[in-house]
């Protein structure tokens, strides 16, 4: 049965407008992607269960902090507004993309200078490097997503059909987080200190994305700076959407997000390729 789905695979494949070359990349990458993945919590109990584990409680702490101590209530349609767990929700939804942006460009930062025995390989296309982390704090995310669309489909007793979208807003966060970590990697390269000046501002990032608090919450003088200006505020804006809204509310800022992502994408890429012959000189 599995071989029969194999060369099906083969057979479609073969059928695609796409060179040979690139599905041999494509098949690299998944290999990495993979290694990196049972690298990660090798030894451990319960594997790759940790990361969702890590989110959940960072979602606990979040819960307590302002549900709990600072009484915050939100409404959203069609679940109830009185409930701490609808807070919850709608930070889970908020802090879910940050979880596997923040963390994906954090340890694509690094991928070249720990994996220096692939720089000095002459075949080893490196362009692959920065996006192994990347991918691999995505799938990670993908757990707390499922627990988050589970819990959405025990309150409300069905799940929105807007989360047949989702595909389209995860491109242009792999993309904007892509074309960062293309930029912050060939940099880290001759700059060592790159990852902590990362870290830094992540932190601050984090803080001026309305995650944690609802965009009405800002002063309306500051609203259209952090609302258009900040791909992150429209990734979570669109995440809740999807997820727990059931509707589109942030068109405008979807699409601007799709423009700034190719364009980060294009000129972090444009970078990195540009970097890239010096890598193995300096390392």
């Amino acid at each position: 049965m599995l071989g029969t789905i194999k060369d099906k695979a083969s057979s479609f494949r073969r059928r695609l407008p796409i060179d040979e070359h690139w599905w041999t990349k494509y098949d690299l990458l998944r290999v990495l992607v993979r290694r990196d993945l049972d690298a990660r919590y090798k030894g451990s109990v319960i594997g790759n269960l940790w990361p969702l584990l890590n989110q959940l409680s960072q979602l606990f702490i979040y819960i307590y902090v302002f549900s709990v101590v600072l009484k915050v209530k939100l409404s959203l349609h069609g679940i109830a507004g009185d409930s701490h767990l609808t807070f919850g929700l709608w930070l889970f939804a908020g802090i879910l993309p940050w979880l596997a942006f923040s963390g994906g460009l954090a340890q694509s930062a690094t991928s070249v200078v720990n994996q220096n025995n692939f720089v000095k390989k002459v075949v080893f296309p490196l362009a692959l490097l920065p996006l192994v982390p990347i991918l691999s704090i995505f799938i990670e995310t993908s757990f707390g997503l499922a627990a988050l669309i589970v819990a959405v489909a025990l309150m409300i007793h069905q799940l929105p059909v807007t989360l047949a979208l989702l595909p389209l807003i995860w491109m242009p966060q792999l993309l904007l987080t892509a074309g960062l970590g293309y930029i912050f990697a060939g940099l880290t390269v001759f700059l060592r200190d790159i990852p902590q000046t990362l870290t830094v501002i992540l932190n601050f990032w984090f803080y001026l994305t309305p995650i944690i608090y609802p965009i009405t919450s800002i002063p309306p003088k500051f609203r259209f700076i952090v609302n258009w200006l900040n791909p992150m505020t429209a990734l979570s804006e669109v995440y809740r959407d999807l997820i727990l809204v059931g509707k589109i509310q942030h068109w405008g800022e979807w699409g601007v997000l799709w423009i700034v992502s190719l364009v980060v994408f294009i000129i972090g890429f444009t970078i990195y390729r540009k970097l890239r012959p010096a890598f193995a000189d300096v390392l």
